[in-house]
């Protein structure tokens, strides 16, 4: 049976109800959605509108920014940057997880330069968090100016950075292979961190480009992955090369996951590729700008008027591709 698994990153936290509740659009309580009855999609252990009659049926509060100090800058190419945040202990405990990722701003700017990054690393013991950032547009450009000991703008935390994420979590004992293009090496990271502490042979096919540092391999010796490198995709397709060492791979081992952190073509085709004959994730590539789900940046519709807010809802990447509306 072909069933589509929905979840709310957001649900049962301290952020839920939010102001989708509010709306009559909760991703998850039928009720709050406009149905007269409870249908929950995914019970997660609290009554999402129990909360919200409880909460004087408002929704919770929101995310607020924080002021946090950079204690390392590493400029690795002239469009490539690590930076090293000194954070508060909590948030950091809340970042440790795969697919984490926090909204960046320059304190000087105003909050439309809010940009999503990623979580590289966070450190719960040193109260660090190091993330990678790649300068494409206005929004990075002004963060590559910031400076060590400048503070900067943390809104966070944030958790729907990887769709298909219960995958990445179930994955246990097992051998699995992680594709890496680009800046994607940086939101990799977590997943590997967690793939390997479940037990599995960890196998990694990196494609470097744009870059030519080496940034983030250092990790991949520490969890002891099997590392390939080569280019992903030629003119929009996967390439030779790789299809015939994935090929290789998938013909020689038994393989219980593929988590790829790469463009939308990448893992548009990749999925393609493998036919759903094995559990997949990938990173969200959702364009982003609030984060909560109310200013449309990252809905994407559906046929039969289905709209995704992909900042929140949590769903198998395959479902991202099938039946969307181009138009």
């Amino acid at each position: 049976m072909d069933y589509e698994f929905k979840d709310c990153s957001d649900a049962g936290s301290e952020y839920c109800p939010c102001h989708l509740a509010d709306s009559g659009e909760c991703i998850l309580c039928s009720q709050l959605s406009g149905k007269v009855f409870c249908d929950c999609i995914n019970w997660k252990g609290v009554c999402i509108y129990n909360e919200y009659t409880l909460n004087a049926n408002k929704a919770n509060k929101m995310r607020e920014s924080c002021q946090c100090k950079i204690i390392k800058k590493e400029l690795l190419e002239d469009n490539l940057v690590l930076f090293t945040f000194k954070v508060p202990h909590k948030l950091a405990g809340e970042l440790v997880y795969p697919g984490s990722f926090i909204f960046l701003r320059n304190p000087k700017t105003v909050e439309y330069y809010d940009t999503p990054i990623s979580i590289m690393e966070a450190d719960s013991e040193l109260n660090t968090l190091k993330v990678a950032i790649e300068k494409r547009g206005i929004k990075s450009k002004t963060l590559f100016k910031m400076e060590e000991g400048e503070n900067i703008s943390i809104k966070a935390p944030y958790w729907n950075g990887i769709l298909g994420l219960k995958n990445v979590y179930n994955a246990k004992q097992g051998t699995v292979v992680v594709v890496c293009r680009g800046i994607g090496i940086a939101p990799s990271i977590p997943a590997i961190k967690k793939l390997h502490s479940n037990g599995n042979r960890i196998i990694v096919i990196l494609d470097r480009n744009p870059f030519n540092s080496e940034f983030g391999e250092e990790y991949l010796k520490d969890y002891g992955a099997e590392l390939y490198k080569c280019s992903t995709l030629n003119q929009g397709s996967l390439s030779e090369e790789f299809k015939k060492l994935l090929t290789n791979i998938l013909s020689t081992e038994s393989i219980n996951l593929i988590h790829c952190d790469g463009p939308d073509i990448l893992i548009y085709e990749l999925l393609n590729f493998i036919d759903g004959g094995i559990k997949f994730s990938c990173c969200n590539n959702a364009k982003m700008c609030c984060g909560e789900g109310i200013c449309g940046t990252c809905s994407t519709r559906y046929k039969k008027h289905v709209v995704k807010r992909l900042c929140k809802m949590q769903v198998e990447p395959k479902y991202i591709f099938k039946g969307r509306r181009l138009i």
